[in-house]
């Protein structure tokens, strides 16, 4: 992600945001559908038709302002705090999701070690940023 997010921060000071945030996905989708073609032509797009629920077909979408997102807070904060930023907001998420069981997720108990352990990230994300 580190390398990505230099990439297409670079590739957006070139062009522009949009126009990267596109080439970027398209570029995923046409290497996505080659290796489709090589390792996985069992599998049909047809059941995508079928999935639910619907809404999980949304991570294309979500991925496209991820990419934007990624990209504004590398150009923003430079990509060593922005990674970090974007890593502790991604396990804080991911384990809202899991305390309350959303999407289809299991449901986890409430930890208190699981809290400990974000709240010292995000005290090393303020030592990083004091230091740097």
């Amino acid at each position: 992600m580190s390398i990505q997010g230099v990439f297409n921060t670079e590739l957006t000071n070139e062009t522009s945001i949009w126009v990267s945030v596109s080439f970027v996905q398209l570029s995923a989708l046409i290497t996505s559908l080659c290796v489709w073609f090589i390792s996985d032509r069992n599998n049909s797009f047809k059941k995508l038709f079928h999935v639910q629920p619907r809404y999980i077909l949304l991570g294309g979408i979500i991925g496209a302002f991820i990419t934007y997102t990624v990209i504004k807070a590398v150009d923003k904060l430079g990509p060593a705090k922005a990674v970090m930023i974007i890593v502790i907001s991604q396990l804080l998420t991911a384990y809202l999701i899991e305390l309350f069981g959303m999407f289809g997720t299991e449901k986890v108990s409430f930890s208190i070690r699981k809290i400990i352990g974000l709240i010292l990230a995000i005290i090393g994300i303020v030592i990083f940023k004091w230091n740097c």
